[in-house]
């Protein structure tokens, strides 16, 4: 924990310095060919494919220079692993070189000389990376975007899955999950075997990576385009990396007009106050160009700006405006469940603010409680709980913006909500499960230059111990692909201004973010009430 903690505090006091996290690149060297493929890693050399050449590559795995050279078994050698004794290639084509002909094969090969000691036909159409786990190969498609589980005697499939995404192309075994490379999306995942989900996004070092293999906290990749192989890091304990970043002003309006025939006898209006964060920082001071009342805190740490007014009349309109220029970043969490601690782990002022009960969360209600058990079974891991949750939302779920804050209870059952909505679902089932959670409310920058958003977004951040607060957001993880889904699990955009945290039921902003008013009238009184965030980019 001391060597985490101290990672942590180095991020937060000096942002731009480069660390040893997960997807740094350790070293690099040109590959042999002209067209890399497949790769792997026998203990001590680094065996490496090429199409062009059909040669394929035994080199030292710290310069790349080439050891011996063997024949490829076929005419277009993909994937590459290595089973402790023979080296096994994926052939895209097989043992035609018709072009338009593909016959997948898969041949175990004596790395001594070449030799070809068995041949199977690949279980997909178009076999890519291979992998070896120690019992059964792997293999990824990315004509049928699977990855396919297989027996090394006979070629039968034993499992599959949904590939991350739709072009993947290398793939590797690290003793306890798989990772797949996509030529598409240009990132490396880190997948769970078992269930086809993915824990960590990190970006490829190029545009192109094809084969990848892992040794201890190293990855290789090789990069078809760029005709590299680059070493990367992993399971570093650097919890995030941010960056991307641009610098905005952001004005928050917010506007009563009184219509009468009455008037509007007294409206008070709280403006959340932002801090500085993980993924923002504030430049200067907050602009108003009318002088708060008092800058009142409420029970969650939340501070705002309190604008009070009195006797409203008919015709009569209060404006507000507060001006803030921010610095904001991409931010990509690295989660290792197995570096996640325990539920006894959290602090206990932590547990007291976070898993308190209330009426929008109702955590021991049936409903909710039949939920959480259905999702988790007996899962006691943070790490574990907080993802089987989210897969739970977005499969039982779908978006829909009515208007409307339901509780959880409800939500659950007309299996609809926005994201407000899916919000309290997923506080209520965390903290149900002894996790604690709360929310986060934002605007968003849905432009590069100028955006006036009116629509704002909200989701949730978990307490993962060894990590702190980790954002997730299960309505933006709505979606097909397992990359997608995962996507916004320890992620927040640099198009994102958070404004607003709270557990809910805020003494200032209600179960509200950004903003919130209450008034009092005379009778009869119509009045509008509108707020929105006018954002200007600023060239860095």
């Amino acid at each position: 924990m001391k060597r985490f903690s101290l990672a942590l505090s180095l991020i937060l006091a000096f942002p731009l310095i480069s660390y040893a996290q997960t997807g740094k690149i350790l070293g690099k060297f040109n590959t042999p060919g002209d067209f890399p493929t497949g790769v792997c890693y026998d203990g001590k050399y680094l065996w490496q494919a090429d199409r062009g050449t059909d040669k394929i590559y035994c080199t030292d795995a710290n310069t790349g220079k080439v050891v011996k050279t063997i024949e490829s078994p076929a005419y277009w050698p993909a994937g590459l692993t290595w089973d402790g004794k023979y080296l096994w290639n994926a052939d895209f084509r097989g043992r035609t070189d018709i072009s338009e002909e593909r016959d997948g094969m898969i041949f175990q090969i004596d790395p001594a000389d070449g030799t070809i000691v068995k041949t199977l036909r690949a279980p997909g159409s178009s076999p890519k990376g291979l992998a070896w786990d120690g019992k059964y190969l792997w293999m990824v498609d990315d004509v049928q975007d699977k990855v396919i589980q297989f027996s090394s005697s006979d070629g039968t499939a034993i499992n599959s899955f949904k590939s991350p995404a739709k072009n993947p192309k290398g793939i590797t075994f690290d003793g306890k999950y798989l990772w797949i490379s996509d030529s598409g999306t240009d990132e490396i995942y880190m997948v769970d075997p078992k269930t086809g989900y993915v824990i960590i996004i990190m970006d490829a070092p190029g545009n192109c990576v094809y084969g990848i293999t892992v040794s201890g906290d190293s990855l290789w990749a090789a990069d078809y385009n760029d005709d590299m192989i680059c070493k990367l890091k992993i399971r570093d304990r650097t919890p995030f990396i941010r960056k991307d970043r641009q610098t905005h002003k952001v004005t928050y309006h917010h506007a009563v007009t009184c219509f009468g025939p009455g008037k509007i006898k007294t409206l008070d209006v709280n403006i959340a106050l932002p801090e500085n964060r993980v993924n923002q920082e504030i430049i200067g001071k907050i602009r108003y160009n009318i002088k708060p009342s008092e800058f009142p805190t409420d029970q969650w740490g939340q501070k705002t700006a309190l604008f009070e007014f009195k006797d409203i009349k008919p015709g009569e309109k209060t404006d507000i405006e507060v001006t803030t220029t921010v610095n904001t970043y991409d931010v990509r969490y690295f989660i290792y469940p197995e570096f996640v601690g325990s539920l006894s782990d959290i602090p206990r002022d932590i547990k007291d603010k976070y898993l308190a009960d209330d009426d929008k969360y109702q955590i021991n209600s049936e409903t909710v409680r039949k939920a959480k058990d259905e999702a988790l079974g007996g899962e006691t891991n943070p790490y574990w709980i907080m993802r089987k949750l989210h897969q739970y939302l977005i499969t039982h779920l779908y978006y829909n913006m009515d208007g409307e804050w339901d509780t959880a209870p409800t939500v659950l059952r007309n299996g609809s909500g926005s994201c407000s909505e899916y919000t309290f679902v997923y506080i209520a089932l965390c903290r149900a499960a002894g996790l604690p959670a709360r929310y986060v409310g934002s605007t968003w920058c849905h432009e590069n230059n100028a955006y006036m958003d009116e629509v704002y977004h909200r989701w949730v951040e978990v307490y993962l111990p060894g990590y702190g607060w980790v954002p997730t957001d299960p309505t933006h993880g709505d979606r097909e692909l397992p990359r997608d889904q995962a996507f916004p699990i320890g992620y927040v955009s640099n198009a994102a201004f958070i404004t607003t945290q709270s557990g809910g039921g805020s003494t200032t902003m209600g179960w509200t973010y950004n903003s919130n008013e209450t008034y009092t009238t005379e009778p009869k009184t119509n009045l509008n009430i509108i707020n929105y965030a006018d954002w200007e980019t600023i060239d860095n």
